[in-house]
């Protein structure tokens, strides 16, 4: 007998599915359409497919000042801030902000022009020997650290606004101390550029309110009684410490130490004495 591979047997006739037959209909029908099916992979070589989207932010150099305001974010995260300097970072919130600075855009100083036309009018009445109406000196915000001061020693300011982002920071810092001594109402705002906007400045740290016209004299009175309470008369929250936050990597390290020394008490506590 000649040795050789063994045949399959063929298949009895009775044996026959109709799932079979579906597969092999949808095999045929595929490789008679196979130019439907053509494998085109991505070429990332120079000047063929656009590369993927990766997060590169790791590993390009950013300019000194991002790195340094990176830097300092972190820092004000992690270390532990003194009370003083802490304060700062509790600034109203946007609406209570709006409010303000809506109201404050009424009283903004005069510009050069504005007030040489005031004088140039306040002059020529005077020639004329009428009354001094249109000489008055407008009513506007005060600025200036020093002014600001004498003011509040005095007790003339009704509003003083901080910005939080003064720096250095010893510039303000003893602002809410004195203002609370004083009975004076104030509050902190972020950013000194939206307050130097108001004076036509670049920045500005801290302006007073001294007088306001009648018809807003019911806004700063529903100001001041916001403001009030959460500056103030709020002294123990003010003095709380700040920072002390660690990284997710810290965080993660102390709580398993915690999990470890959990777990060694509860056994501890279950042996029998």
């Amino acid at each position: 007998m000649v040795k050789g591979k063994k045949v399959a047997p063929a298949p009895k006739a009775g044996n026959t599915s109709s799932t079979a037959k579906k597969d092999s209909a949808k095999k045929d029908w595929k490789s008679a359409h196979s130019h439907l099916f053509v494998k085109d992979p991505r070429d990332f070589r120079i000047g063929r497919d656009l590369q993927p989207h990766r997060d590169l932010s790791r590993f390009v150099r950013w300019p000194r000042y991002v790195r340094l305001q990176r830097q300092r974010a972190i820092l004000k995260l992690r270390l532990k801030v003194p009370p003083a300097i802490n304060q700062f970072s509790k600034a109203l919130d946007k609406t209570q902000a709006s409010n303000l600075f809506r109201t404050l855009s009424h009283y903004r100083p005069e510009t050069r022009e504005e007030k040489k036309l005031r004088l140039v009018g306040h002059a020529a009445t005077e020639v004329k020997g009428e009354a001094k109406k249109s000489g008055t000196k407008p009513i506007y915000v005060k600025y200036g650290l020093n002014h600001i001061t004498s003011l509040v020693e005095q007790k003339k300011a009704k509003l003083v606004v901080i910005a939080h982002d003064v720096e250095p920071i010893e510039l303000v810092v003893w602002l809410p101390s004195l203002c609370r001594k004083m009975d004076v109402p104030y509050c902190i705002v972020k950013s000194k550029a939206r307050l130097g906007q108001l004076i036509y400045k670049k920045t500005a740290t801290a302006i007073a309110v001294t007088d306001v016209r009648k018809e807003d004299q019911t806004k700063l009175e529903q100001i001041v009684a916001a403001v009030k309470p959460l500056y103030n008369d709020n002294v123990s929250d003010m003095k709380k410490w700040g920072g002390g936050i660690m990284g997710v990597k810290s965080q993660a390290v102390t709580r398993k130490r915690e999990r470890i020394a959990a777990r060694e008490a509860n056994k501890s506590s279950s042996k029998p004495v």
